[in-house]
């Protein structure tokens, strides 16, 4: 019997853990998928700006701007322009790097598929958990934020409606820890305000588990249609912002800009880090790479011009809103925090002005949700093929040409989210995930380009290796600033489950996906032999 060597076992397990995947064989793979090639550039920069132009402009620019309404971070004030800039440069060296890698591997999976073919099988799987954060999280944020809106919107027709339906009652559209929050702060009994069952308070967000499943049905119906509702909505809220800038401007008061940075360079890189939320969405362009008719040429349009056009938009923004509306030195009022551009024309005394942003709200809120769907879909999908996930998650649907038991299976998680995590809490988790994903995609390109220098690259990151370094030092460092910084219980709590993720993430990658993945090499290496064999009796008959 031979010894047990232990050494030996380690080494053979950490020498699987690091197996890169080919990206040839990522891109054979790919051509057996199924997915079906239907997006062009206008449909790539349409979903681009339909996902980063959401949540952030609508609704976290106004924390960005005051600071967290529980004193755990501070704002940048006026200077929320500056922080908006310093978050779209740090996006920028990422960018570059997703563009490289998109166009030569243009496969689903976005930074998960990169990761495996530069740094192997385990940070693979721990990318693609952390992508789910981002993706699948951020979900559930923008969701909690179209809630907000909504309510924003129907208190409009309070004059026409019910009071039930302006107002529902606050279990009816939070999560438990919010209607919680919520009693506390306004001087009601939780308990008597929120139905308990055995004792457990019951609350559930109905307006964002409504809105996901209609999300998740046009998913399932397929990209294309999703794109052209994508369109419809990009062109709805890009049209109400025009507006309230147009609008906004007889109305700014330049004292509201002095001081033009009430809580000097720490308010304005926490902004910049809280703000860094509403650039989340040209990423994920990378994910539907499987789906492009041309991602070598069309992909990198699609990212930097969706980057570029959401940049300009966002301080056109946060000038007017911030020039409307004192962001320091006074008490600032709930509205600015949930609905900040709607707020702000209230205040003006322009309500009907109010009622057309809440519709842009909505709209903006809606694409941001459709696009982050797809996108956790598409990495889930990419990670099933790679035997990190049951296979039953490849299944195409036969008449739409969509994974629809995963495009489902995401949107059962995005309702069970709303119910334990609120607006706040969602958009940090989902930061760190994001800052995480792009550093790696940046670690990723220096070390391709030394391990495979003469892979043909349809686009190429300039200024390499300084570019992807300084995409690596911002993300890096807005990181570990927002930790030292931000104190609270919502900054706490997600800077630890973040910690709790990645710990799940190895967990299950060790009890689930290392097991998977060796019997798959298995499974192939009898299927080569027994080809092998019946070639050989071929020959010999």
């Amino acid at each position: 019997m031979a010894k047990f060597n232990f050494t030996n076992a380690v080494s053979r397990v950490l020498g699987k853990m690091i197996t890169r995947k080919n990206p040839d064989d990522a891109l054979a793979g790919a051509a057996e998928g199924g997915l079906e090639k239907t997006l062009g550039v206008w449909d790539l920069i349409i979903l681009g700006v339909g996902a980063i132009i959401g949540s952030g402009i609508f609704a976290i620019v106004g924390i960005a701007a005051a600071g967290s309404p529980d004193g755990s971070s501070p704002g940048a004030g006026p200077a929320l322009a500056v922080s908006m800039v310093i978050a779209a440069i740090a996006c920028v060296f990422s960018a570059l790097c997703y563009c490289e890698f998109a166009t030569m591997i243009p496969v689903a999976g976005g930074a998960y598929t990169y990761t495996f073919a530069t740094l192997g099988e385990f940070a693979a799987w721990i990318v693609g958990w952390i992508l789910m954060l981002e993706y699948a999280i951020g979900f559930i944020a923008v969701a909690c934020a179209w809630t907000n809106h909504f309510i924003q919107f129907m208190q409009g027709f309070s004059a026409f409606l019910p009071a039930w339906l302006v107002n529902p009652p606050v279990w009816l559209v939070n999560d438990c820890r919010s209607a919680i929050h919520y009693c506390n702060t306004h001087g009601l009994d939780a308990q008597t305000a929120i139905p308990h069952v055995m004792g457990i308070p019951i609350s559930l967000n109905l307006p964002a588990i409504i809105m996901i499943a209609l999300i998740t049905a046009i998913l399932v119906k397929g990209t294309k249609d999703s794109a052209k509702m994508a369109g419809l909505m990009v062109a709805v809220k890009l049209g109400v912002i025009a507006l309230f800038v147009l609008a906004g401007l007889f109305y700014i008061k330049p004292e509201n800009w002095t001081p033009f940075a009430p809580n000097g360079f720490e308010g304005i890189f926490m902004g910049a880090f809280i703000i860094f939320f509403a650039y989340i969405g040209f990423d994920a362009l990378a994910t539907a790479a499987e789906e492009c008719k041309n991602p070598q040429k069309d992909l990198p349009i699609g990212i930097l011009g969706s980057l570029v056009v959401t940049t300009v938009v966002y301080v056109l923004v946060a000038l007017v809103l911030t020039g409307m509306q004192p962001t320091s030195g006074v008490a600032i009022p709930d509205g600015l925090f949930k609905a900040p551009m709607a707020y702000a024309m209230t205040v003006v005394h322009q309500n009907w002005f109010a009622g057309l942003i809440s519709i842009g709200s909505l709209a903006g809120l809606t694409s941001v949700l459709l696009v982050m769907h797809m996108a956790a879909t598409r990495v889930l999908y990419a990670m099933s093929r790679d035997n990190f996930l049951p296979h039953i998650f490849l299944k195409i649907h036969p008449k739409f040409s969509t994974p629809h038991i995963l495009t489902i299976t995401v949107g059962i998680v995005g309702i069970l989210g709303t119910l334990i995590l609120d607006l706040n809490v969602a958009a940090s988790l989902c930061n760190f995930g994001t800052f995480t994903s792009f550093i790696i995609v940046c670690v990723a390109i220096l070390i391709l380009r030394k391990t495979e220098p003469n892979r043909e690259r349809p686009f190429k990151v300039p200024f390499c290796p300084w570019l992807p370094i300084m995409g690596i030092v911002c993300c890096g460092g807005l990181m570990v600033f927002s930790m030292v910084v931000a104190k609270g219980e919502a900054a706490v709590l997600s800077t630890e489950l973040f910690i709790v993720w990645v710990i799940m993430g190895a967990l299950i990658y060790g009890s689930y996906g290392y097991k998977k993945n060796r019997k798959a090499e298995e499974a192939l290496i009898e299927n080569k032999e027994t080809i092998k064999n019946d070639e050989i009796t071929a020959g010999i008959k």
